[in-house]
């Protein structure tokens, strides 16, 4: 049973202003304790939204307390409170803060990528009662599908960089889901030319062909029996 300690009624209480997004952000939190003393710690967001996040941090000053953040890969700084302690089982698992100035830009990319992804596909859910034509609507899931994709890889990027993994392992995987998304293009286009939607006259249609003659060259070498 997870426990949440918060504020006495004179503080304002955590309450939750839109879905968190889990991203893994390193952060430097400063405040004064009660002796004077100026405390320094470096923590880790774990779920964020533009109101605050939830913090992974070893030592932390009192509910309502005031901290400055400072996010360690842009080296933006914002000013924040501290309106709960989760705990679970006598263990606390995290910090929530909330940023005394909500920031859409606080948290950094993998945030803002993960927004914006999840407001795509919420606009591709209003799009399907609107009465676009079919087609239409599968290019228009095929690009969300492909930002979100995209978007998932930059944040693996930097959070494989934090956590000292080996990015490069991504590489294949985007090369594999650019074969997919070029085969899935590629009967698109097939099914234009069989109902005579493409034509000569086409925009493109030439350096189409010169790409196909150059890749059905380079594929047919590579599938050659060695």
């Amino acid at each position: 049973m997870e426990e949440l300690i918060t504020a006495p009624p004179s503080i304002r209480t955590e309450q939750r202003r839109g879905s968190r997004f889990p991203v893994i952000v390193p952060v430097q939190a400063k405040w004064q304790d009660a002796g004077g003393r100026i405390v320094i710690e470096n923590a880790q967001a774990r779920e964020v939204n533009n109101q605050g996040g939830l913090l992974d941090m070893p030592n932390f000053p009192s509910v309502g307390s005031q901290l400055e953040l400072t996010n360690l890969i842009s080296g933006e700084t914002y000013r924040a409170r501290v309106v709960a302690i989760r705990r679970k089982e006598g263990r606390v698992v995290g910090v929530a803060v909330e940023l005394l100035i909500a920031s859409e830009t606080f948290w950094g990319v993998n945030f803002q990528l993960k927004k914006t992804s999840a407001e795509l596909q919420r606009l591709e859910h209003a799009i399907r009662t609107g009465g676009i034509d079919q087609r239409i609507l599968m290019d228009f899931r095929d690009a969300v599908d492909h930002v979100r994709k995209t978007a998932w890889a930059v944040q693996e990027w930097q959070e494989r960089e934090i956590t000292h993994h080996d990015p490069q392992t991504l590489l294949p995987l985007l090369t594999s889901e650019r074969i997919r998304r070029a085969a899935q293009l590629g009967n698109a286009i097939v099914s234009d030319l069989m109902t005579q939607e493409v034509t000569r006259e086409t925009p493109g249609v030439d350096k189409l062909f010169d790409a196909v003659q150059r890749m059905h060259r380079l594929l047919d070498d590579l599938l050659k029996p060695s």
